[in-house]
C-alpha cells in the first residue's frame, strides 16, 4: 500500500558498534513508499549525547514522526521519543527500558543458556567486538563479505553509553511496535519479547540475525509502514 498521498516523516537510530549507512536498505524502501526519511549518526559515546543528536534530526522534521531504534538504539528512542513531534516508535530487536534501567541493567541477568554477545573488555572507556567473532553473533545471516565490512569498520561504543539510564521511557505515553528477529544471537529472542510485552508493543516476528535490519529490510520496513499508518489513525492491510 503505497502511502504517497499520505506521507509520514520516519527517524531511524542504529545501534552500538554500527553507524547508520546499515539502514540503506529500509531507507530505500519506504522512501519508494512515499515517507520522508532521515537517519540519524550518532556518535555513541554517551546515552545523553546520542539523544541529544536524535532530538536535533527531530526538530528538523516538518510534522508527526515515527521514531525507529535498532539495539542499543531503543535506549536511544525510548527517551528521545518524548518529543512532541513523535507518534510512534519501533523497536528492531533493540532493548526497551523502563526508568532507571540501561542496556548495562538489561543484559546483567541473560537466560539460561542464552549465547554470549563476544564484547571485548574496554579500552579507553570503549567496547568493541570480537571481529573473528562479529559474523556469528551480529551478521549470520549477511554473506561473508558484509560481515566481515561490518566487523572491520565497527564504531567504539563508549561505556557512558552503554550504562546510559532512562528517565521516563517514551513507550509509556506513545504506541509502540517491536520486531523480533528469531535468529539473534546478540538480544536473546526470548528477551525481546519480554521487554516486548511490558511495553505493550504490537509485536512481529521475523527469522533474522541481529542484523536484521540489513538482511531484512523488506521486514523492518513493513513494521515502520504499519507504525506510520496507525499514528495517522488509519488500518494497514
Amino acid at each position: 500500500m503505497s502511502t504517497a498521498s499520505h506521507p509520514s516523516n520516519v527517524v531511524l537510530v542504529h545501534g552500538g558498534f554500527v553507524d547508520g549507512s546499515g539502514w540503506k536498505g529500509v531507507y530505500d524502501l519506504l522512501r519508494a513508499d512515499g515517507h520522508r526519511v532521515s537517519v540519524v549518526q550518532n556518535p555513541t559515546f554517551s546515552l545523553q549525547g546520542d539523544v541529544a543528536a536524535t532530538r536535533r534530526v527531530l526538530d528538523s522534521q516538518d510534522g508527526p514522526t515515527v521514531l525507529v531504534g535498532h539495539s542499543y538504539g531503543g535506549v536511544v528512542v525510548s527517551e528521545a521519543g518524548r518529543h512532541e513531534k513523535v507518534t510512534a516508535l519501533v523497536y528492531i530487536a533493540a532493548f526497551v527500558p523502563d526508568t532507571g534501567e540501561s542496556v548495562s541493567s538489561l543484559i546483567a541477568d541473560p537466560p539460561a543458556g542464552a549465547p554470549v554477545p563476544p564484547i571485548l573488555p574496554p579500552a579507553d572507556g570503549f567496547l568493541l567486538l570480537d571481529r573473528e567473532k562479529f559474523a556469528t553473533s551480529f551478521a549470520g545471516d549477511l554473506p561473508a563479505d558484509e560481515a566481515r565490512f561490518l566487523a572491520d569498520s565497527q564504531v567504539p561504543w563508549g561505556v557512558d553509553a552503554l550504562n546510559g539510564k532512562v528517565g521516563n521511557p517514551a513507550w509509556r505515553d506513545k504506541p509502540s511496535f517491536y520486531l523480533v528477529a528469531t535468529d539473534d544471537r546478540m538480544i536473546p529472542p526470548s528477551a525481546q519479547r519480554v521487554m516486548a510485552a511490558r511495553a505493550g508493543a504490537t509485536v512481529a516476528e521475523t527469522s533474522g540475525s541481529h542484523a536484521l535490519y540489513v538482511s531484512r529490510p523488506d521486514a523492518v520496513a513493513a513494521l515502520i509502514t504499519r507504525a506510520a499508518a496507525a499514528a495517522r489513525g488509519g488500518a494497514l492491510q
